[in-house]
């Protein structure tokens, strides 16, 4: 398999400078990686590759939000409406639920709007996730200490570092996995986050169904969050034929029949945006080999 370019690593500096640029310090945004060493993060940004494995380089790459797949991104309506939830509640420092279909986009946009804002953080949530989990990945996502086995001082320091910031934003992907005993110790935390930080989950609409039965079994919490996201779901455009004809042509597919192909098969896949992906790559591999067939010929 062939190695990194200087290039690529070049790219993946650059994008980790403007990551780093997000916490007070590289030691902060290091502690908010996941198995990289802040020592890595200086080497790295210093342009010391030699002992720094192309694995290495990978593994920041897809926690900070860069790829090395020649993918355009396209701001199409459902991009724009999560972005504008994501500005609102990070101006107003409101709490905001997204709905939106499996494959609209939702982590995409949140990826790219952390990467492009100040005081941005993103969690994504899990069905194993107990509160210490929880506590210990905000904290590690602001950069505050996690090396405290005591739960309380762990999200005392995270709420004051992120308190302290200028209109930080939380986001949480996945919120409707969350158990029960995290999804109602979010209101401790928000209770203490409130008018100091905005906070968007994101999920399917599966939150729907399971707040409804919440609220009519009256189960601990479900009101108090109801009544924090504002008694209603912020709900997502779904992607349409001019979103994926779109998304085609800044992807380099220009033949209309080739399009129509695409926008055929995302239809079938409820135009799912990472079946698109693969859609468009396909088409894009077969043009590519016809080119080079046909010049093998000439």
């Amino acid at each position: 398999m062939k190695g990194l370019s200087t290039e690529q690593k070049e790219q993946v500096r650059s994008a980790l400078a403007a990551y780093c640029d997000n916490y007070p310090t590289r030691n902060r945004a290091a502690e908010s990686l996941q198995n990289v060493s802040s020592a890595t993060v200086s080497q790295l940004l210093n342009g010391k590759y030699e002992l720094i494995s192309d694995d290495m380089f990978t593994r920041i790459a897809v926690q900070i939000g860069f790829s090395f797949e020649h993918w355009q991104l396209h701001e199409g309506r459902a991009f724009r409406e999560i972005t504008y939830a994501f500005s609102d509640a990070q101006s107003y420092k409101n709490v905001t639920w997204v709905v939106g279909d499996a494959g609209c986009g939702k982590t995409t946009a949140a990826i790219e709007y952390r990467r492009t804002h100040r005081n941005v953080f993103y969690i994504l949530c899990s069905e194993d996730m107990r509160r210490s989990d929880f506590v210990r990945e905000i904290a590690k996502q602001v950069g505050a200490p996690t090396d405290t086995a005591n739960l309380r001082d762990m999200l005392e320091n995270a709420i004051s570092m992120i308190a302290f910031l200028n209109g930080p934003l939380l986001i949480f992907d996945e919120g409707d996995k969350l158990t029960d005993s995290v999804f109602t110790y979010f209101i401790s935390i928000y209770n203490r986050l409130e008018g100091h930080a905005g906070i968007v989950f994101l999920s399917t609409d599966f939150i729907k169904r399971r707040l409804d039965s919440g609220l009519r079994y009256n189960k601990k919490g479900y009101k108090e969050i109801h009544s924090r996201i504002g008694r209603r779901f912020f709900e997502v455009s779904p992607t349409g034929a001019d979103d994926v004809f779109a998304i085609c042509r800044a992807n380099g597919l220009e033949d209309r029949a080739e399009i129509d192909q695409v926008i055929a098969d995302a239809r079938r896949s409820e135009n799912d945006l990472r079946r698109l992906k693969r859609c468009i790559h396909a088409r894009r591999r077969m043009i590519e080999a016809r080119r080079r067939k046909e010049a093998d010929n000439g």
